[in-house]
């Protein structure tokens, strides 16, 4: 040994140049590579599960959003097709002072022409919106749009027949906004003698 060389060569290890100890026990940095991939495929499969989890959670939430949005949609349409309801529910009365104020009789012939001119008027401006008349006299008494006021017993029309209407109903849109008051046919009560 040389004086320069005043350490010892460390002796080295499998054949290896300048690695030495990898085998000395030490199993803090080296696995086996069995547990080390199955370490890493629980991982991914945990992973694979939860991304899948957070999928359907964010479809999930799209769909409802999606629901959600449809439903304010269609509220907002039915607020639209609906909202004059209680306008024209209002002018109804109207409408009833004007047939009664008709169906007097004027001397004036210019007055009362002027009077169905307007009575006209507000009747096609209603029609316009969605206010639909129900016809009443000849059909069968309905209690979903009649209302009767008065039974008469006669055998000239048959039993159940509207007789009279005293106050027009109305639909609106399609759906019972006022319903009729009206006379009824009742069939008469067979006279028993004593």
């Amino acid at each position: 040994m040389s004086a320069k060389h005043g350490k010892q060569q460390e002796p080295e290890a499998d054949g290896q140049h300048g690695v030495v100890g990898t085998e000395s026990g030490d199993t803090s940095t080296s696995t086996d590579p069995a547990e080390s991939l199955a370490a890493v495929t629980a991982e991914r499969d945990r992973l694979a599960t939860e991304k899948a989890e957070l999928h359907d959670r964010l479809l999930r939430s799209q769909a409802e959003f999606q629901n959600l949005r449809r439903r304010i949609e269609k509220e907002k349409a039915e607020w639209h097709e609906y909202a004059a309801t209680e306008a024209v529910r209002a002018l109804l009365p109207i409408l009833d002072d004007f047939e009664r104020a008709l169906k007097i009789e004027a001397a004036d012939k210019d007055y009362t022409k002027g009077m169905e001119l307007i009575y006209q008027r507000l009747l096609e401006s209603l029609k316009k919106l969605g206010l639909e008349p129900i016809v009443c006299v000849g059909q069968p008494f309905n209690p979903h749009v009649h209302h009767a006021v008065e039974k008469f017993e006669t055998g000239d029309a048959p039993d159940g027949t509207v007789l009279e209407e005293y106050q027009r109903g109305y639909n609106f849109k399609g759906q019972l906004l006022r319903a009729a008051m009206v006379k009824v046919a009742v069939a008469p009560v067979a006279a028993t003698t004593d």
